[in-house]
């Protein structure tokens, strides 16, 4: 088994720096860190995580809090914060938020007493939850919220919601779509909402109507996107194209649409958001927006344990063109 004084020989440095860096700390050259943390892999090195704690009084473990009902999304976070805790010597504890958890403040009382967490990662909606935020005030236990939109504790990681949004409006506007449904998010995922302003952006810029007609609300669910576009398919009037603020939705929505026998996309235009794996097996294959989902919680985890106090950038997105979406006209 390696040791940490193999390590410090591969990399041709001290045994003092390799610990610097394994413990993130500061004031270490980019080329030095590059060098341990290749020897360290290549030595397969597992560090000692009880005499570290001793050492350090730190728990090397990060805690993931999720209530989100999209489980791709969840899924994809957690790998990409799972996998940069391993490279960084740390552990991802992940603690579903249940439905009935309507009180956080015991969920995370015990979490804390029990794992003493070096740090907090949670996704949207509990990123923007007020009780919550208020709590993580007075803990003081560092905190990264995924899209978090309030002001509050803790690092925020996001994409532009909004214009990601817009840009898809655009794009069905672009395709000849002038009546455009929309599946609304929850009310209590703010970043989602801004997705929906994003739409409304686009419709006023291009002078066209939000009709409320072509409005339905949803869950980030499959079965809220499939009542969503039962209800939108069975108007005399009904939309030409459809964006679901998120994959999850626009999945029941071609659902729906192949129930009721339309031809897709001829018939019905469908754009989703987020870019889930599911997106690139069904039929057609959705038209979306990519956000980077595993980077995100990679980021967050970098950011959350060995970053600066400096804004982080937000990161970037893509549409997506597949063959869920004609042009029409």
């Amino acid at each position: 088994m390696a040791t940490i004084i193999d390590v410090a020989q591969r990399a041709g440095v001290s045994i003092k720096t390799v610990s610097r860096v394994l413990n993130r700390e500061p004031y270490v050259r980019d080329a030095v860190r590059q060098k341990v943390l290749e020897a360290v892999e290549a030595l397969g090195y597992r560090p000692n995580q009880s005499a570290r704690r001793m050492a350090g009084r730190k728990s090397f473990l990060v805690a993931y809090l999720y209530s989100n009902p999209s489980p791709a999304y969840t899924t994809a976070v957690q790998s990409g914060a799972a996998r940069c805790c391993r490279e960084l010597g740390y552990h991802l504890v992940v603690e579903p938020v249940l439905p009935e958890d309507e009180d956080l403040s015991p969920v995370i009382d015990r979490l804390i007493s029990t794992l003493a967490p070096d740090l907090l990662l949670v996704a949207p909606p509990i990123s923007d939850d007020a009780d919550f935020l208020a709590l993580m005030e007075r803990k003081g236990t560092p905190l990264v919220r995924i899209a978090g939109v309030v002001p509050g504790p803790g690092k925020i990681i996001s994409v532009d919601d909004r214009e990601a949004a817009y840009r898809m409006t655009r794009y069905l506007i672009g395709m000849g779509h002038r009546r455009i449904g929309v599946v609304r998010p929850p009310e209590d995922h703010l970043s989602a909402r801004a997705r929906f302003d994003g739409f409304v952006d686009a419709m006023e810029e291009a002078g066209l109507p939000v009709d409320p007609a072509c409005l339905a609300p949803g869950r980030f669910t499959f079965e809220s996107g499939k009542s969503a576009a039962a209800r939108l398919l069975a108007r005399a009037e009904r939309p030409t194209a459809i964006f679901a603020t998120n994959d999850e939705m626009a999945l029941g929505v071609l659902a729906q649409a192949h129930d009721m026998g339309l031809s897709l996309p001829q018939d019905l235009s469908v754009a989703g958001f987020d870019d889930i794996p599911a997106t690139r097996t069904c039929w057609p294959l959705l038209t979306t927006i990519r956000q980077p989902l595993e980077e995100l919680g990679r980021l967050a985890i970098i950011e959350g344990i060995g970053g600066t106090d400096a804004p982080r950038p937000v990161l970037d997105y893509r549409l997506v063109e597949r063959d869920s979406v004609a042009r029409i006209g």
